[in-house]
């Protein structure tokens, strides 16, 4: 029995699973916020503390159950600058802080266009590229101290293996510093004096290295414990599909980023202005991808309320024409700029929750628009167990709705970058809403009322 330790970091939470390699099954999940810390010299993520927390429970999952390998995924948009004296050169940026914006336009004029990176412009420190420029500006003897940048999952493997590299998913998710349509960098590394110091990129699936003996000791793990090079979350969530599925296809991974992915989709131009980039996967190529802070926004309207909605619920919110408008978080997604409202006063807990759910369900389908998605939409991740968002994206999508059954749908692919498994995850079929015909004409009134502004 094969099983592999997932370390799998969103921008939300910290997670570590255990997957059953035959069945492709979680066996054992834990969780941790993953909460920015305040700094100085910025606000930055608590790598120790995450450190930490992986130990521990590799040796209790070890202790447990037997860990065979380790796999990475993480949130993109990040990376670490590690230091010539074997650690860290600064602390790593938290990608949500709008200092870098404050450098844009001296950024804006070395950064290749989205013809070359498929990477739109995007605030604060989304573009990776932006981060370093703006920490070698703000931290002048920071490239002094500079041995290496490694994208994120990287990091991670570093303090587990001791190997520097990046991986082509990572460079790929809107840094600005990578070519999909070549697979080499874009001008911009030279442009910021980092040739040669970013980390030499490679496949996800390819062995980094084994654990350290410093590692074997702290958790019980076996010396020759495999780490995989490991891969950007969201393309963790595409990579078993890409391995076992025909297209066309899409995949819709949920978190605190909503991430559409089209495979095979109807060729035509992306609009970088309305963030949609193009994403690589793990076998290096490129991949039309769109996305929005879905999770955020039902944190932000939702404001933690978890209580079933009743088909009275659904009910209201239809009668009442109840329709949330873009853009809770007007930073990202395909309505940047806009300032969300409703179109009624919200009724209720119940019916307030419902129209947020339809929301998201159809800011994902202008995402998919936006890319030429065809065929079935798979859903991964917590959006997969909300049935209000599965409906009314049922009942846009003609091909129909999909949602995969592990719990973190990324666990699964990035488990696979240790196995020769080549099986899709199941996924199940989601039924046609009984309210078909309702559902897509409150969702033709919602995107006319989005068209007029």
């Amino acid at each position: 029995m094969t099983r592999i330790a997932v370390i799998d970091i969103g921008k939300t939470n910290a997670k570590l699973a255990l997957v059953e390699g035959e069945t492709l099954a979680e066996i054992a999940v834990v969780t941790r916020p993953n909460r920015p810390r305040p700094g100085p010299p910025w606000p930055q993520f608590d790598l120790e503390g995450l450190w930490d927390f992986f130990l521990h429970h590799l040796a209790g999952f070890h202790a447990a159950h037997g860990i065979d390998a380790i796999s990475v995924a993480t949130h993109g948009a990040s990376g670490v600058v590690l230091g010539r004296d074997g650690g860290i050169a600064a602390p790593m940026l938290d990608y949500e802080h709008p200092g870098p914006d404050g450098h844009a336009a001296a950024y804006d004029a070395i950064r290749p266009d989205f013809a070359q990176t498929g990477s739109p412009r995007l605030p604060a420190g989304l573009n990776l590229g932006a981060q370093l420029h703006w920490m070698l500006h703000e931290d002048p003897g920071l490239a002094a101290r500079l041995a290496h940048v490694v994208t994120y999952p990287q990091y991670w493997g570093w303090r587990l293996t001791g190997e520097i590299a990046s991986d082509v998913t990572s460079l790929g998710c809107h840094t600005d510093l990578w070519n999909p349509w070549a697979g080499d960098w874009s001008d911009l590394p030279g442009r910021l004096g980092l040739a040669g110091l970013i980390a030499p990129p490679r496949h996800p699936g390819e062995m980094l290295g084994r654990v350290t003996p410093q590692v074997a000791a702290a958790t019980g793990l076996a010396p020759a414990t495999p780490v995989a090079v490991g891969i950007h979350d969201s393309n963790a969530s595409l990579y078993p599909h890409v391995l076992g599925r025909a297209a066309p296809f899409s995949v819709v991974s949920t978190g605190t980023w909503v991430v559409a992915m089209a495979i095979g989709g109807a060729r035509g131009p992306l609009d970088a202005r309305r963030d949609v980039l193009v994403n690589v996967n793990a076998l290096g190529q490129p991949v039309p991808s769109a996305r929005f802070m879905g999770g955020r926004k039902f944190q932000i309207v939702g404001a933690g309320d978890s209580a079933p909605r009743t088909e009275a619920d659904r009910q209201a919110a239809l009668r009442q024409g109840l329709m949330l408008l873009p853009a809770v978080e007007p930073g990202s997604g395909p309505f940047p700029g806009r300032r969300m409202r409703w179109t009624a006063e919200p009724g209720g807990a119940g019916p307030r929750m419902v129209a947020l759910s339809w929301y998201l369900a159809l800011m994902t389908d202008a995402c998919l628009g936006l890319i030429g998605a065809r065929g079935p939409v798979v859903v991964e991740g917590p959006f997969a167990r909300n049935p209000d968002y599965l409906d009314m994206l049922a009942a846009l999508r003609p091909d129909g709705v999909e949602t995969a059954g592990s719990a973190t749908g990324t666990s699964v692919g990035a488990a696979l970058l240790c196995l020769t498994d080549t099986r899709p995850p199941a996924t199940r079929v989601w039924p046609q809403p009984a309210d078909r015909a309702g559902l897509a004409a409150y969702g033709a009134r919602w995107q006319a009322a989005v068209a007029a502004g």
